[in-house]
């Protein structure tokens, strides 16, 4: 059996024009970023954002199934959202480095719009069509500043 010697590639970047190296650093600088740049070009802590969006995520997902459709899938939905919504804000209410963020603000108010209603309401109301569609709104809003 014979064993050949492993062949030597290169791979260029050529994207930068600079020979690869670039590309490399910065994709280990951007391991160890704490930082991320959101779609609107802002930069804001990686955990936020990552939180942020497992609260869209996952309150559209138990939004969009609360329709009639099936009620064990709802309740998957439903309980993701809350934990979700839990770790956000755990983490997140009250901290200056995102409390004045269009994208905080517009979670905020989905929230609350949500709390509201459930507490007026009772835990297992149905969300009539116009308060679905604001907080619906307010996750879009959200999710453009992601």
């Amino acid at each position: 059996m014979e064993v050949s010697a492993p062949v030597r590639v290169r791979a260029d970047d050529e994207s930068n024009g600079s020979g690869g190296e670039e590309g490399v650093l910065g994709a280990i600088k951007s391991i160890f970023d704490p930082n991320e740049k959101t779609k609107t070009g802002k930069v804001l802590p990686k955990a936020y954002l990552k939180a942020a969006r497992e609260v869209v995520r996952t309150l559209r997902e138990s939004l969009e199934e609360d329709d009639g459709g099936n009620m064990a899938k709802f309740r998957r939905n439903a309980d993701a959202a809350k934990e979700s919504i839990r770790e956000f804000l755990g983490g997140w209410r009250g901290q200056k480095a995102v409390a004045a963020e269009e994208s905080y603000v517009a979670l905020e108010k989905a929230i609350r719009s949500l709390a509201e209603f459930y507490s007026k309401a009772g835990p297992s109301a149905s969300l009539p069509q116009d308060v679905r569609n604001k907080i619906l709104d307010d996750l879009s809003t959200a999710d453009a500043y992601l």
